[in-house]
């Protein structure tokens, strides 16, 4: 029975304690301070009610029910302030986001212009790009390498008729003369033969 009786005890104790330590925790209810929500609770646990004609209605302080109305539009004329400063900087946010955008845009362009001049070559006067103007480099001194490869075929083949030529002309000047001293020889063998006869013909008479 005594056991009994302390434990209602101390329930009662641990319920009073729990309720006042509620009560603590809840914030202090003001007109001059706190959300309006918190102000509009103290007008509420301020007002008085009474019922007529069976309807109930609720009795507020004058001068609480202005400063309310005078907080009201402060936190209002607040918001409203804060607004116009929001929409200031997010249009200023705006603009230096476009200003952000069109260098971002021109700084691209640049990059692009110079990663397209640092790829390309001028070439009479025509921007093309290094791999097109490496073709046409090789080309060009392909096509003179070939040319000068003919030429030295050429003046070789000429140089080796040109050689051929003077043999052939150092033997038919051989073969003249050797046909010339020949006829000479032929010549002065029937100059003989015909003086010859002129004197055999001359003894005979």
């Amino acid at each position: 029975m005594k056991g009994f009786r302390t434990l209602l005890l101390l329930t009662a104790f641990l319920t009073t304690f729990s309720l006042f330590a509620q009560d603590s925790d809840e914030p202090e209810l003001s007109l001059d301070k706190g959300p309006i929500s918190s102000q509009f609770d103290f007008i509420a646990k301020k007002s008085g009610n009474y019922r007529a004609d069976g309807v109930r209605y609720e009795v507020v302080k004058e001068a609480n029910l202005y400063k309310i109305r005078k907080n009201v539009l402060d936190t209002i004329n607040a918001i409203n302030k804060k607004t116009v400063e929001l929409k200031a900087t997010i249009n200023e946010s705006e603009k230096t986001i476009a200003d952000l955008n069109n260098k971002l845009e021109e700084t691209t362009g640049n990059l692009t212009s110079v990663t397209e001049e640092k790829d390309s070559m001028s070439f009479l006067g025509i921007q093309v790009s290094k791999a097109t103007y490496n073709f046409i480099l090789w080309t060009v001194i392909g096509a003179l390498l070939l040319t000068l490869l003919f030429f030295i075929y050429k003046f070789r083949k000429s140089n080796i008729l040109t050689q051929e030529a003077r043999t052939n002309l150092s033997e038919l000047e051989v073969e003249y003369e050797d046909h010339r001293r020949r006829a000479l020889e032929r010549e002065q063998k029937i100059s003989r033969q015909l003086q010859d006869e002129i004197n055999k013909y001359k003894k005979q008479k």
